[in-house]
């Protein structure tokens, strides 16, 4: 199957990219194109953007598509920056995402909180829309917690909020500390489009089974 990529993230498209490989899923995946506007990202949950996005891009290609949307919920913040993760620092129509700002705020309001509390998850929603209005969709998530300061190294592969993420399952490494590999096999995205990939087997298989009747 052919999809075109929602994302306008070269990051997230790299990762999308290398997740699906990993699986040997026999798909084609496009470069969102270059005369596509953005998509406004009003919905009110992670799957509603989601959504949003892949119906666009649907329509204006014609094509399959993937698309997907992320949010980081921390729980001394009540859950936010959640759905408006991407423009935390800057809310508003218009406004673009901006990772250096978005963590600085992070680490500014949870500056006073304690470790015990720093508790927080990724959350994705992945989504493949067709352009007869067939769906599949998947949510993966990942617990862990909000460091006090960035941690990188020279081999990770981490954006975003990834620095200041430790996972519970990540032996004491940020996200950004990690390689790719290591970081897909328990992210959130990884999770999202490995149970993805799933439905979009059982969707091919149906599909061969009527065709053959």
């Amino acid at each position: 199957m052919r999809f075109v990529l929602a994302t306008a993230n070269e990051h997230k498209a790299r990762e999308i990219e290398q997740i699906l490989h990993a699986l040997d899923v026999p798909v084609e995946l496009v470069a969102r194109p270059t005369d596509v506007p953005d998509v406004d990202e009003t919905g009110a949950t992670l799957e509603e953007n989601a959504r949003l996005k892949a119906v666009a891009l649907c329509d204006a290609t014609g094509e399959p598509v993937l698309a997907d949307d992320t949010g980081l919920e921390v729980d001394a913040l009540d859950g936010a920056p959640g759905v408006h993760s991407a423009r935390f620092a800057s809310p508003g129509p218009g406004a673009r995402p901006d990772a250096e700002r978005n963590t600085d705020k992070l680490l500014a309001l949870l500056e006073d909180v304690p470790d015990d509390r720093r508790t927080a998850r990724f959350v994705t929603v992945a989504i493949a829309r067709f352009p007869d209005g067939r769906e599949a969709a998947a949510i993966g998530t990942v617990e862990g917690r909000i460091t006090r300061e960035r941690r990188t190294s020279p081999t990770g592969e981490g954006f975003g909020y990834d620095p200041v993420f430790e996972p519970e399952e990540g032996r004491g490494l940020t996200f950004a500390e990690m390689s790719g590999s290591s970081k897909h096999e328990i992210s959130h995205r990884g999770r999202a489009f490995r149970t993805l990939a799933d439905g979009l087997r059982i969707m091919a298989a149906l599909d061969e089974t009527h065709e053959g009747e």
